[in-house]
Formats: structure tokens, sequence, C-alpha cells
């Protein structure tokens, strides 16, 4: 459905990620079992070509060569590309919710500087140096939750003060066990070198043969899941994925790679099993595309975007969406989608829901450089 600016902004403060429960300040400690898996899209996914406006009639005139066919209608504005066969079920199940014209407050168009703006919060690029999902981590108190990125190294919305770690698959052959053991006991004396040897020795032992399934999206979807089971389970887990700088040949790129987060996010889903229920999947990106396709059959660097949240407990099957319209007019500088909701005001207001947390100290505890932030009522 497709709300007016005041409809949109009460709606997210409501819906989005299940009933929200009797509030409780953001600083206690969270005695609950309930997961968070963040996926970033790094390079920019173009939104429009994912949560496609077929409502707008200015939108054949803008980008006619990139609308897919096939597409998955789900209101009288949008439909989903074709690629998520898998999300568009969840989408007809009600656990899936979709947020189009949505933006962090970064208006530039570096990779770097909107990633960074995305994943610690700030204001500015580097003014933070911790991340939103460690400032999460914060909340649950004493109950420290185990957090872990899966990536080359700790992606920056879980730095900070709070411990976090990060798995990626090697390439490499395996180290013997003879050298595993005698690398132990190297580190044995240093506490900061033990502690973190052990964890990436718990974390590689806890994946097993998945260590070693490649960079395919329903390997990465089984490893996070692994990862979110059994007694050692994490909470809080990280998902990296690149590719989305679709400048050229858009369609074909930008479909392999909706199919891999497909892939992923069905995976997670299968291997989470009843831990489904208690999981709130955020996949965002630093910033939109262009609207017009550029000389090579792609896109350039945009602004407003689409995000998706998705899991068992989210009150979806929705398009949330103060649409801006695709007139010339009505884009951002004359270029772009026009953003008209706040990508942390979603996240703050989703993790809030999701934890059964007062959404105001939520968007203050995770967004502190951001003082008018009042989460999903921002836009009021």
């Amino acid at each position: 459905m497709t709300l007016n600016r005041r409809q949109f902004s009460a709606m997210l403060a409501l819906a989005g990620v299940g009933t929200m429960m009797d509030a409780r300040i953001a600083h206690a400690a969270l005695p609950t079992n309930k997961r968070l898996v963040f996926i970033i899209q790094r390079g920019a996914a173009d939104g429009l070509a994912t949560l496609i406006p077929t409502g707008d009639l200015d939108l054949l005139r803008q980008r006619r060569v990139l609308v897919a066919p096939d597409a998955v209608k789900l209101d009288t504005m949008f439909a989903l590309h074709p690629a998520l066969a898998e999300t568009a079920k969840l989408y007809a199940a009600k656990q899936a919710l979709f947020a189009h014209a949505v933006a962090s407050s970064y208006r530039e168009r570096s990779h770097f500087d909107g990633q960074n703006i995305l994943e610690t919060g700030g204001l500015a690029a580097y003014a933070a140096k911790d991340g939103w999902m460690n400032r999460v981590i914060g909340l649950f108190g004493r109950d420290t939750p185990k957090a872990i990125a899966l990536a080359p190294t700790v992606a920056t919305a879980l730095r900070g003060p709070n411990p976090a770690s990060s798995y990626a698959a090697s390439a490499l052959p395996d180290a013997s066990a003879d050298l595993v053991q005698r690398t132990a006991a190297l580190y044995e004396a240093d506490p900061a070198l033990h502690a973190a040897f052990s964890q990436a020795l718990a974390n590689r032992a806890s994946v097993g043969a998945l260590a070693k399934e490649g960079q395919n999206g329903t390997a990465i979807g089984a490893l996070a899941a692994k990862l979110m089971t059994g007694s050692d389970a994490a909470r809080l887990v990280m998902i990296e994925t690149t590719g989305w700088d679709t400048h050229n040949q858009q369609a074909g790129r930008l479909a392999t790679q909706l199919k891999n987060l497909d892939a992923i996010i069905a995976s997670l889903k299968g291997g989470l099993g009843a831990e489904w229920a208690d999981t709130l999947v955020l996949v965002a990106t630093e910033f939109g595309r262009t609207v017009a396709v550029n000389g090579t059959g792609g896109t350039d660097h945009g602004t407003a975007s689409a995000a998706m949240l998705l899991g068992g407990g989210v009150g979806g099957g929705r398009v949330l969406a103060d649409w801006p319209g695709l007139a010339q007019a009505a884009l951002y500088e004359g270029r772009d989608l026009k953003p008209t909701a706040s990508l942390e005001a979603l996240i703050s207001g989703a993790v809030a829901s999701h934890f059964a947390l007062d959404p105001t100290r939520t968007a203050r505890a995770l967004y502190p450089a951001h003082k008018a932030l009042k989460a999903m009522t921002a836009l009021a």
C-alpha cells in the first residue's frame, strides 16, 4: 500500500517487526533468545530495480530497459524483482516487509563515506568510531550476546567496546593440528591474542564442514544459521555482500546479485528452523542509484533506495513508502529517487520492536549523534 507522509510515519512507529510489547528502557538487560542479522549490500544496490514501482507512470519513461519482466506483483504500486523468488514467498507469508525511498543522513555519493555512515550512524563519515550493531550489544546489559561478522575482519557496524568477532572461509589449505596447537601455546601468555585465537578456533569448530563451501548464497546462509544455533549460538550476525555497484550491464548483473541474496535468505531461514520465528533480518545499502540509465546499460550513484525486514516475527506482507514519484521535477537534485524516510529511524524502530524496547530510548542508544531522531516518528 502507498501511504501519505503522516500515515507512513505512524505505521513505522507501530508496524513491521511484530507486536510491540510493553516497553522497557533500552539499557536494561534483555533476557531474550531473539536474534538479529544485518545483511549489508556494499556498492549501492538499485532499489528501483529491486522493489519496482510499476504503478508509477513515469517508470517506463525514465528506465524502461531496466524494468525486469515477470516481476512479482505485491500491490497496486510495487512489484518484486523475479530473482527474489523465495523472498516473495516470505512476503506472501507476511514474513517480509519492504520500505522504499529510504536513505541514511548521508547525501553525497562516495561508497566509503556512505558505508561508514550507514554502519556507524554518525552525522559525518568517520566521526564515530563504533558501529550501531555494537551499540545493540550494549543493550543486553550483563547478558552479552555472541556477535560475529561473516567477513574477513570485524565490520565497522560491529566494532566498538563490546566484544565481536569475524569469520570468513579461507581458500588456503587447512592448518595442521600440530600448527594450531603450537600457535595456541604461543598465544597463551597474551590475554588479548589468546582470547582472539580461542574465539577463532571456536568459530572454526562450530561451522565444521561448511567452512569450505565457498562464497555462494546458499553456503553463506547455511553458515550463518550454523553459527546462530546450538549451545554457543551467536545472536547478532552481520553478513557482507558485495558487487552491487552496477555502473554497466546492470540487468544481468543485478539479477545475479539478487538471486544470491535470495539464496542467503532462504538458506538462513531453512537452517534456523524454529529459531526463524525469533529472528529479524535487515537488508540495507549505503545509497541508491540514479533513476536514469547511463550509456552502458547501468546506473550511477544515487540517493534513496529500498530496505527489507524479514523474519518469522515480522508483521509483513506490506510495502511502506511515502512515495515521492519519478517525474523529473520530483527527483532529488534532478537525478535520484528522493528520500522520504530515514534509514536510521527504520533500523532503530525495528530493533526496538524486535527486542521489545522503548523506541525513543533505543534511537538515542543506537544513534546518539542524531539528537532529533525519535524512532519511527522522525518524519511526522
